[in-house]
C-alpha cells in the first residue's frame, strides 16, 4: 500500500503548528497505525529529519497512551478500537490519512502528537481513591456485591484514560472519563464512606482543570475504545446532586 499522510507537525506548545504532508510506501495491510508511524519515523531519522512525537506504550489497548485523531475521528474508524489496535487494512491503497493530536483546552499540545493529559490525573488525585485500610488483599468473596453493581462497576473500571472522550466532544469535556472513575468506586462497599465527597471533590477539579461542560451530545461514547455508556454520565449527575443535598 502507498498512503499519503498529513501530519500535525509542532515543535513546541508556544510555537504555532501546520500539517505536514509524507508520502509512506510499501505499507503492509498488517501493520498496525503505530507501526506505519515507525516507518515513516525510521525513514525520516535516516534521512536527517525530526522524527514525528506520538505517545505510545503497551501497544495492546490497555495503557490509553495513542491519542490521535485520525481522518477526523478520535482513534480512527474502527469503533471500540484504540489507535494502537487500527489495522492499515482498514485503509485503502492511495489514501489520504489526516493525523491531529488530542485537540482541546484541557489537554495542552507538548510536541506534534503528544498532548499534555495531566489534567485527568489532577481528577484523580481529587477522589479516585478509597482510603480505608484493608491490610493484606482481601478473598475475592469476602465483600459481597450484587451482580448487578459489580458488572456496571466492571464496566467503568474498563475506562483507560485515553482521552477520546474529551478530544470528541464539541465542548471538550472529560465528563465520561470523571463519570467513569466515580460510577466504578461508588458502585462497590469500599467507595461509600467517601461517596459524597469524591463526586464534589473530582467535579471540582474537571471544571478547575478547563474541560468543558456535558451537553450530552454523545460525541464521548462514539469513539470511547473500551465503550463506556453515555448512562455513567447520568449516574455521576444523580450522585452529585444527592451529595450536594446532604453536604
Amino acid at each position: 500500500m502507498k498512503l499519503h499522510l498529513r501530519v500535525w507537525r509542532q515543535a513546541s506548545g508556544g510555537v504555532r503548528g501546520e500539517m505536514v504532508a509524507y508520502e509512506v510506501d510499501d505499507v503492509s495491510p498488517d501493520m498496525s497505525f503505530l507501526e506505519m508511524l515507525d516507518v515513516l519515523n525510521e525513514r525520516l531519522t535516516l534521512e536527517g529529519e525530526e522524527p514525528i512525537a506520538f505517545d505510545h506504550d503497551c501497544r495492546e489497548g490497555i495503557c490509553g497512551m495513542c491519542s490521535l485523531v485520525i481522518n477526523g475521528t478520535a482513534h480512527g474508524p474502527q469503533k471500540a478500537t484504540t489507535t494502537c489496535q487500527l489495522h492499515m487494512r482498514s485503509f485503502n491503497d492511495g489514501d489520504t490519512i489526516d493525523i491531529e493530536p488530542w485537540r482541546a483546552r484541557a489537554f495542552p499540545v507538548i510536541k506534534d502528537l503528544v498532548v499534555d493529559r495531566s489534567a485527568f490525573d489532577r481528577i484523580i488525585q481529587a477522589g479516585g481513591f478509597i482510603s480505608a485500610p484493608t491490610g493484606s488483599a482481601p478473598d475475592a468473596h469476602a465483600t459481597p456485591v450484587p451482580k448487578a453493581d459489580a458488572d456496571d462497576a466492571f464496566e467503568a473500571a474498563t475506562c483507560i484514560g485515553c482521552g477520546a472522550c474529551v478530544a470528541a466532544c464539541p465542548n471538550g469535556s472529560g465528563m465520561l472519563f470523571t463519570a467513569a472513575k466515580i460510577t466504578h468506586l461508588g458502585l462497590l462497599p469500599q467507595g461509600q464512606p467517601e461517596r459524597d465527597a469524591r463526586v464534589i471533590d473530582m467535579l471540582h477539579a474537571h471544571d478547575e482543570a478547563g474541560f468543558g461542560g456535558c451537553t450530552n451530545t454523545g460525541e464521548c461514547t462514539q469513539v470511547c475504545p473500551k465503550g463506556i455508556p453515555l448512562a455513567s454520565i447520568a449516574r455521576l449527575n444523580r450522585d452529585y446532586r444527592d451529595a450536594v443535598k446532604r453536604a
